[in-house]
C-alpha cells in the first residue's frame, strides 16, 4: 500500500466511524443544545460544523468547488435523516478521493491554497477530532484503529500551530506519554481525553 493509499483507507475508516457517532446523535436529538468539549459550541452548532467540512466541504475540495451558500447556511439538524443523509455523503466524499489523481496539486484552503495531501490529511483528522467531541457529548466513544490514531496524531502535531493561530485549538494538554496516540492526539489539539458530558 503506498502513501496515498493508506490516507485514503483512513479517510475511509474515519468515516465509517463519524457515520456511526452521528446516529447516536440522532438517536437522542433532545441533546442537540448540550454543552460541547468545544467551549464556543453547543452540539447543533458542532454537529453543522462537523457535517458541513468532513462530508461536503470534503467531496467540494476534490472537486475543486466552492461551497455553495446553501450548505454553509444549512442547518443539518433540522432534517430528521441528517444523520443518514451524512453517512451518504460521507460515502460521496470518499469516494470522490479514490482516484490518486485527486490528492495531486492545490486545493483553496482558509483565503488561499495548500497540498490537496494536506487539505485532505486535516479533514480525516476533523473527522476523529469533531467526531470526539460530538461522541462525548452524547456518552460515546470513538472506535478507530491505533494506525488510524497514529495518523492522527501526526496531522495535529504537523499542523497545530497553524490550528492555535486561528483558534482553532487550544493549548495543549499534558498527556501520558504512553497514552494511545488518539489520546495524544486530543491531548496535543487542546483537549481533556477524560472529558465527558456532565
Amino acid at each position: 500500500m503506498n502513501e496515498i493509499e493508506r490516507y485514503h483507507a483512513h479517510m475511509q475508516e474515519c468515516a465509517a466511524e463519524a457515520a456511526r457517532i452521528a446516529r447516536a446523535v440522532a438517536a437522542g436529538p433532545d441533546r442537540l443544545g448540550d454543552p460541547t468539549p468545544c467551549a464556543s459550541y453547543d452540539l447543533r452548532t458542532l454537529v453543522h460544523h462537523w457535517v458541513l467540512y468532513t462530508s461536503h466541504g470534503l467531496e467540494h475540495r476534490a472537486l475543486r468547488k466552492d461551497l455553495p451558500a446553501e450548505l454553509t447556511e444549512r442547518d443539518f439538524t433540522a432534517d430528521a435523516a441528517w444523520a443518514e443523509e451524512y453517512a451518504a455523503q460521507l460515502d460521496r466524499a470518499v469516494a470522490a478521493w479514490a482516484d490518486p489523481a485527486v490528492w495531486a496539486g492545490d486545493v483553496d484552503f482558509g483565503g488561499g491554497t495548500a497540498p490537496a495531501v494536506d487539505v485532505a490529511s486535516m479533514v480525516i483528522k476533523e473527522m476523529a477530532v469533531h467526531g470526539w467531541d460530538v461522541a462525548r457529548t452524547v456518552g460515546e466513544d470513538v472506535r478507530i484503529s491505533p494506525e488510524a490514531g497514529e495518523f492522527v496524531l501526526g496531522v495535529v502535531e504537523r499542523h497545530g500551530e497553524l490550528y492555535r493561530q486561528y483558534d482553532g485549538f487550544a493549548d495543549p494538554v499534558p498527556v501520558a506519554a504512553d497514552a494511545p496516540a488518539f489520546e495524544r492526539a486530543l491531548g496535543a489539539s487542546g483537549r481533556d481525553p477524560q472529558w465527558r458530558a456532565a
